[in-house]
């Protein structure tokens, strides 16, 4: 069967379409809220300490306040954007038409992706009118931003799938992925944490992630970057086989 262009743009512009309705929600209010970041830890905070790894401390939290938007917005997009089919009964319409799974996953995620990335560049924007950043290695970023945007994009379409319910769509993005980000070196680095403290961190899969986002602004960061990349697209592996597997066995799709 031949790929169904026309499927996947039908599916990606209408997620598109939606964020364009609720872009306050989408894009306004993430970049507030991150401002208000900036604002408490990067002045009010950041004037009373010195620099963390030579970097000063306000634009030291830069990429971890974008990967704590990006994580968070990543899962909500994906996540509600199969979530919705399922509630109004609508999967069943996607599910027989000529698209494969395949084509679906690419419309869903592709487009939660791409929400994600604009609002990172938009975040990044932002941060840049309010301390100076210097990106040392501007591609690593974009590939790291883009690689971690479909990765969560991709957990998010598996929360999406497996949610019952509102309070179960939620569940694991405010209670599991948003302490992990703050316990995983978002505003501080897992080298000021005493011996024993930092080797329980380095269980935290979000280290590696913030880590690699890091090095590629200062050029320093907690693990090694080929670490971080690893890390990364291991998550990113696993979560496409898991959605791989959700479509072989029709789980909680079609029953």
């Amino acid at each position: 069967m031949s790929f169904n262009g026309h499927g996947v743009w039908a599916i990606y512009r209408f997620e598109m379409a939606r964020a364009l309705r609720t872009v306050w929600q989408s894009i306004i209010t993430p970049v507030i809220t991150t401002s208000l970041y900036f604002v408490v830890f990067g002045a009010a905070i950041g004037s009373h300490m010195g620099g963390v790894s030579e970097v000063s401390y306000g634009a030291f939290i830069v990429p971890g306040l974008i990967m704590l938007s990006l994580f968070t917005n990543s899962i909500f997009n994906a996540s509600f954007g199969i979530y919705f089919p399922k509630f109004t009964g609508t999967i069943y319409e996607l599910l027989s038409a000529p698209v494969s799974p395949l084509e679906t996953v690419l419309g869903y995620v592709g487009a939660a992706a791409t929400k994600s990335v604009i609002l990172g560049l938009v975040i990044l924007a932002t941060a840049a009118l309010l301390v100076p950043l210097q990106i040392v290695h501007p591609l690593w970023m974009l590939a790291f931003l883009v690689l971690t945007s479909a990765a969560f994009s991709l957990f998010g379409f598996i929360i999406g799938v497996w949610a019952q319910n509102f309070e179960q769509l939620n569940f694991i993005p405010m209670l599991v992925v948003t302490p992990l980000t703050f316990l995983g070196g978002a505003f501080y680095s897992i080298d000021m944490l005493p011996g024993v403290w930092r080797t329980v961190s380095l269980f935290n899969p979000v280290v590696y992630l913030i880590s690699g986002f890091r090095w590629a602004f200062f050029d320093v960061g907690d693990v090694h970057v080929g670490i971080s990349l690893g890390a990364t697209l291991a998550f990113l592996l696993v979560c496409l086989w898991v959605v791989a597997w959700i479509f072989r066995t029709g789980y909680r799709l079609k029953t």
